[in-house]
């Protein structure tokens, strides 16, 4: 057997060798990184509690309650949702609001949900726990001191989406949940909200959601008995544009629901968060968050 027969009868073994060889199959972690886990923390003085059980973690309310509350109570309550894209942002954003009105007498929580940085979810997970939050809350009315029928929403820009698609849109209700228990406000409290998700109100909507971006659009849900509605926007704001609270006004009015716009002249996204610099837009939003509370019975004598 000559050097060529001998080398060419090695490459043949070799090769049957290595197409013996398993191939390693790409696991899921292999193909997606895992899911962050929750790492957000109580908020001082607030009650933590577990409003939902999720794949990537348990999600939690931070429940302020009035000085006086006691437990056989029938108080108003609101859930806040901290705002940031869907993608990021902290249920501190709206520890000041819920501060003030537990000291208002009202049962007072500000929210975690899902996000895209902390849970490598989209915005219809957004959704979702929102409408699981405010079901939570009513499910749980009697342990809370509060009166299923006086439960508010509200947030801020994404958060303020959230808050708005309780109170509009259909399905996107968890299957294991209790139906018979409403997953829709009784009135809403939105800053600077996203209530159009399609390229008509929001660039970024189709960006994210791509053709499902209709199916998360507060805007395209309105109907007649939509909760009633306060919305506080900036006329300079760029990111979610003034026009489309204007629109969503109108078209809550053309369907004799009760909706005020509460206009902010010359302001941007995000200026009435509690800052240094926002203090006094901090305050005249409260106030007059506190008149549009007051008007449906949740603040004053009735309490």
């Amino acid at each position: 057997m000559n050097f060529l027969t001998q080398k060419a009868i090695i490459l043949l073994l070799l090769a049957t060798v290595f197409s013996l060889s398993p191939i390693k199959s790409l696991t899921a972690a292999d193909k997606k990184p895992a899911a962050k886990k929750n790492t957000w923390k109580p908020l001082p003085g607030a009650e933590y509690k577990v409003y939902k059980k999720t794949d990537q973690g348990d999600l939690h309310l931070n429940i302020y309650k009035p000085a006086d509350w006691k437990a056989s109570d029938s108080r108003p309550a609101i859930v806040f949702f901290f705002g940031g894209g869907w993608r990021s942002g902290n249920p501190s954003q709206f520890e000041p609001h819920c501060k003030h009105l537990a000291s208002k007498g009202m049962v007072a929580c500000t929210a975690e949900y899902r996000i895209k940085s902390k849970h490598d979810t989209t915005p219809f997970e957004c959704v979702a726990d929102g409408k699981s939050a405010v079901r939570w809350i009513r499910e749980h009315a009697t342990e809370l001191g509060v009166d299923p029928q006086r439960v508010a929403a509200g947030g801020g820009s994404a958060g303020g989406h959230v808050a708005a698609s309780t109170g509009t849109v259909i399905e996107f209700e968890e299957p294991d949940e209790n139906k018979s228990i409403s997953s829709v406000p009784n009135a809403m409290a939105l800053f600077n909200p996203v209530v159009d998700t399609t390229e008509t109100g929001w660039k970024g909507g189709p960006a994210q959601l791509g053709k499902r971006c209709k199916e998360i659009s507060p805007f395209h849900f309105i109907k007649k008995g939509t909760p009633p509605t306060i919305i506080f926007h900036g006329t300079a704001d760029t990111t979610v544009l003034f026009e489309n609270a204007e629109r969503f006004t109108e078209q809550m009015k053309q369907n004799g629901n009760r909706c005020e716009l509460i206009a902010y002249e010359g302001e941007g996204h995000g200026f009435f968060n509690l800052r240094k610099n926002t203090e006094d837009n901090y305050h005249s939003t409260i106030k007059k968050l506190d008149q549009f509370l007051t008007s449906l019975g949740y603040l004053g004598p009735r309490q």
